[in-house]
């Protein structure tokens, strides 16, 4: 299988995932992918294949500097795992919130922009449930 197709398998399992999280978090499919986290679970599988191919062509990975970084990902298999990562914590992220969200109680149209915006910036996705939470909380007390 070619890097190229790996990609698109890779993105093809997340998408459905960030859909069920989004418009259907409490439905027992969803429940279940998510506690036994059986698509970060592919992921991981797929990153291991692909970070260890990049390590045999380019050696050990030196992240010392952002030009060495940049240098890792002129490597197609390094760029697959890198992307492949990304997919999977942020997954992983997601999963949490919902985790999360059982005790703090956030209403399903509040959480979905902070999934959706997990799914597509990561980090500010987290910072907005981040600060939902918090607010949330100090209302309860």
């Amino acid at each position: 299988m070619t890097p190229t197709q790996v990609f698109s398998i890779a993105g093809t399992i997340t998408m459905p995932m960030w859909i069920l999280m989004i418009l259907l978090p409490k439905w027992k499919v969803t429940r279940f992918l998510i506690d036994f986290k059986v698509v970060p679970l592919a992921l991981s599988v797929i990153y291991a294949i692909y970070i260890f191919q990049a390590m045999q062509i380019g050696g050990w990975m030196d992240f010392g500097s952002l030009a060495s970084v940049m240098e890792l990902f002129t490597e197609e298999n390094a760029v697959l795992a890198g992307w492949v990562h990304y997919l999977a914590f942020d997954l992983l992220v997601g999963m949490w919130m919902l985790d999360q969200n059982k005790k703090t109680g956030v209403p399903q149209l509040v959480m979905a922009p902070c999934l959706f915006g997990t799914f597509m910036f990561g980090p500010v996705g987290f910072l907005l449930f981040m600060i939902i939470k918090t607010i949330k909380q100090k209302q309860s007390k």
